[in-house]
């Protein structure tokens, strides 16, 4: 399995869990702010999970501490700002001006799959560069 296939389908699990998760979200709580819940929540989930699935399968990255490993995923989670910026301004975008879930998660999807194409480069030249 080429590399691009493996981070395609690990974003594509990452985006079904990230949505799973917002859907849990909207459909128990309906109260002030729910969808920056969802959302925010959702990208928790998202993130956890590709960190997890990039680091041992993409770039064969093993760390020597659980300190290593937190310093790590903070680099990995600071290499996401830009990159969560573009996913949920689509998404926010896209319930913003057409509206509806449907909308919203169109949205979420063109953002992600933008958003993973900068991220893969962003973490292989900084978080992952080299083997520890």
């Amino acid at each position: 399995m080429t590399i691009a296939f493996k981070y395609s389908l690990f974003a594509v699990l990452a985006t079904l869990l990230n949505l799973s998760a917002q859907e849990v979200v909207v459909r128990t709580y309906d109260g002030a702010f729910a969808i920056y819940l969802a959302i925010a929540l959702g990208t928790l989930a998202g993130l956890v999970s590709k960190y997890l699935l990039d680091k041992k399968y993409i770039f064969q990255f093993i760390t020597a501490s659980h300190r290593e490993d937190l310093g790590k995923f903070t680099l990995y989670g600071l290499t996401g700002i830009a990159t969560t910026a573009i996913f949920w301004g689509f998404e926010l975008g896209f319930d913003s001006f057409i509206g509806g879930r449907t909308a919203r998660y169109v949205g979420a999807v063109i953002g992600l799959s933008i958003g993973y194409g900068v991220k893969y480069r962003l973490d292989k030249r900084y978080v992952f560069a080299r083997q520890a």
